[in-house]
């Protein structure tokens, strides 16, 4: 390599980085929030909050990893085990650690020179991980094309939206891996099939193999990019040799067998070595027969797992998804011969099919939700990128064409070129800018961060929080006390007995359900289905019990339901504990935005198998002089008392203001009730039945009645604990 080609490659490769890294530091100044509010979403150290939970998560487990050298709070025969996620009893971990010995050695290494906390560094780590994705994706793609096509990938890559957004500062989560490791392992699954070296050749089909297996230690949906990779090679070899193409003078059957076999067999021996083997069977669990649960799927309650709009869709990819598509259309051009001027010849059938069946895979991902959105941001960078190339390539032809004059000076490609860049980078830029205050707003601030403290100073350290799962890992990170339901233990049966303590309006029964939670887990419904094998039943049977002392719950076992004294009595000992442990319930203001699913999965009927049809219409309140209104369609005049919703009288009225509660009936008729909270500004409409739900009643109302007290109050979010039992 010619040291001016040195210099040139070093100098694209440092201007991708600086523009991925200074675009996610610029990120952090968060222009969208006034300068007064910075604060409140800034802890200790003057960052932000980080945006994912899950980044807190991480977080913690690269604290324990770095205290005692593991990633568990602890060992239980020699597996790591999470004594704060899912309590009681916790859970055993099967979390891809990669992220945390980055974290780790990141922390390590800019501590030899300063003094850092490790919160810090978690929260930069992706701002250097981010741009190195970039600077693959140029490497790969101007080894098929031209300096131009690499460099616009490495732009295109660090600037995506939907990548962008989930590699800023404060997004420490296993995303930032996600575009890197399939960019790295398809460059050299592809160079190994283009080589005709067979000692290169071989080289890079192993480490593809070995970039597999890294990715195996970081991200739990790795095993579908080995999945892509081996139907690649089935389909183009099918493709060549059974189908008409097959005379074509790139096709090596032997050598295409060989690389197969090679990356096959290398992957499946560092797999082994890694321990990640049994994972690569996880993507065949879809295609079994599944049956359908009768308890609701919280899963749909997410909104990254929900489907997203095609509008959704363009946004996260920005410009790339058209440049992509056009680039699709080049690529097969160039391979048809239909391009006979155009030099990317490095480019082959392979390489297309490959990027097909990975776009085609990640299309269909999607019904699965809009993080997988992800998925398709590799293959269509580097398509974009070669459709760049391609451009550059017409653009070098035009200049010796003599119609053509304006192009006869030699800078004016590059001229060209650049201008083109910018106009296709500059939206998504924007579109990531608007996003970011989105991010923070809507996440951790400095009231979740004082309850924490509290948390930590004046409770044991066996007392359990229930809350809406969203923040769990930020309390059980920074409060380090166990969380009942969090972001990694959503899915389960247990999400319904917190929504339905929640939604009910009965205080004996939620309290019930929490000390039956903190005290024995999921023991209670596991061990009454054993007896009555019918989960509906078991529900019906602890709804009916849970909100009972324990001699009453004895007689409507034994009497109504038919179960025997022993086996009443054991029944008991989990679900009316004698000695329950300590709990918590926190709440905060925002919760009213996602408590919808709380009625929705509370309300869930088993013997459907859905939920019903119910009013719930949050909004925020905006008032002028005498009149209320907000944006979700309730007004209130305060002069005459008259209140609607959607132009009709509720059938009540409660209004909060100063922590007095006052309530009013209006129209007997009406299904709908509606409770203003001056104080939050936060108003609701909701189903009549739900109007004295313990929701309600601490999230709006703020003040426990029978059975709860606040204990902590701090801003938006309040603590509550047990003043007496049942």
């Amino acid at each position: 390599m010619r040291k001016k080609e040195l210099i040139l490659i070093l100098s694209i490769i440092s201007i991708i980085f600086l523009v991925g890294f200074f675009l996610r530091v610029e990120s952090t100044y968060l222009s969208g929030i006034p300068s007064d509010e910075m604060n409140y979403y800034e802890d200790q150290n003057g960052i932000f909050y980080m945006y994912e939970p899950d980044s807190y998560y991480n977080y913690r487990l690269t604290r324990n990893y770095l205290e005692h050298g593991y990633i568990g709070d602890i060992k239980i025969n020699g597996k790591n085990w999470d004594l704060h996620s899912h309590y009681p009893p916790g859970t055993e971990m099967g979390y891809p650690p990669l992220i945390v010995y980055i974290a780790a050695a990141f922390y390590n290494f800019v501590n030899i020179f300063t003094n850092v906390p490790l919160i810090v560094t978690c929260f930069w780590l992706p701002a250097f991980i981010g741009p190195v994705s970039g600077i693959i994706a140029y490497l790969f793609v101007r080894r098929f094309t031209n300096e131009y096509g690499g460099f616009a990938a490495g732009l295109f890559t660090v600037t995506v939206p939907f990548y962008f957004l989930r590699t800023v500062p404060g997004w420490f989560d296993t995303d930032m891996f996600n575009v890197l490791f399939p960019l790295l392992i398809m460059w050299f699954i592809v160079e190994a099939v283009s080589n005709e070296n067979p000692k290169k050749s071989a080289f890079f089909a192993v480490l593809s193999a070995f970039s597999t297996a890294i990715f195996s230690i970081a991200w739990n949906g790795w095993s579908y990019v080995f999945y892509i990779i081996l139907a690649s090679f089935l389909i183009y070899i099918v493709t060549f040799k059974v189908v008409s193409l097959r005379k074509s003078k790139n096709f090596h059957l032997k050598h295409i067998l060989k690389i197969f076999l090679i990356y096959l067999l290398s992957t499946i021996t560092f797999l082994f070595f890694f321990g990640t083997l049994v994972k690569l069977l996880v993507p065949l669990t879809f295609l079994r027969a599944t049956v359908q649960s009768t308890w609701p799927n919280i899963n749909v309650s997410v909104d990254e797992l929900a489907e997203p709009s095609f509008d959704t869709f363009v946004e996260g990819l920005g410009v790339v998804f058209f440049v992509g598509v056009l680039g699709f259309i080049g690529i097969l051009g160039i391979l048809t011969k239909k391009s006979k001027k155009i030099r990317s010849q490095n480019l082959s059938w392979f390489f297309y099919v490959l990027l097909v069946i990975w776009t085609l895979v990640g299309v269909i991902s999607l019904n699965h939700g809009s993080r997988f959105v992800m998925f398709l941001i590799p293959p269509l960078v580097l398509s974009s990128g070669i459709m760049i190339g391609i451009f550059a390539e017409y653009l070098e032809m035009f200049q010796g064409n003599k119609k053509f004059r304006l192009l006869k000076n030699k800078h004016i490609k590059t001229v060209i070129l650049v201008i083109l860049l910018i106009l296709v980078v500059i939206p998504s830029v924007l579109i990531s800018f608007k996003n970011v205050p989105f991010l923070s707003m809507n996440g951790l601030n400095d009231d979740m961060n004082d309850a924490s403290a509290w948390l930590n100073q004046n409770t044991t350290n066996d007392t359990v929080i229930f809350s809406e799962w969203s923040y769990g890992h930020f309390f059980t990170a920074f409060a380090d006390r166990p969380f009942s339901v969090d972001g990694g233990s959503t899915n389960t049966p247990r999400e319904y007995w917190l929504d339905k303590a929640f939604s009910t309006n009965n205080e004996s029964l939620s309290l019930g359900i929490f000390n039956m939670l903190a005290t024995t887990g999921d023991l209670g419904y596991l061990t009454l289905d054993n007896y009555t094998k019918n989960s509906t039943k078991t529900v019906e049977i602890l709804n009916n019990i849970l909100g009972v002392n324990n001699s009453s719950a004895f007689v409507i076992l034994v009497n109504r339901y038919g179960l025997s004294s022993d086996q009443a009595k054991k029944i008991l000992n989990i679900t009316h504990p004698k000695n329950p442990r300590p709990f918590v319930i926190l709440t905060y203001d925002n919760m009213v935005i996602n408590g919808y699913w709380d009625f929705y999965f509370g309300s869930w009927d088993f013997n459907k198998m859905t939920s019903e049809n119910f009013t719930y219409s949050y909004g925020s309140i905006n008032s002028t002089g005498n009149i209320l209104k907000t944006n979700n369609g309730i007004q209130m005049n305060f002069k005459s008392a008259n209140v609607t919703w959607k132009d009709k009288e509720p059938y009540s009225v409660t209004l909060i203001h100063e922590g007095k509660v006052e309530k009013k009936y209006l129209n007997k008729t009406s299904n709908s009730s509606v409770i203003l909270n001056l104080d939050s500004k936060k108003a609701l409409a909701i189903n009549k039945r739900f109007e004295n739900s313990l929701f309600v009643s601490l999230v709006l109302k703020k003040s426990g009645d029978t059975y709860f007290e606040p204990v902590y109050r701090t801003g938006t979010v309040t603590i509550w604990r047990t003043k007496k039992n049942i």
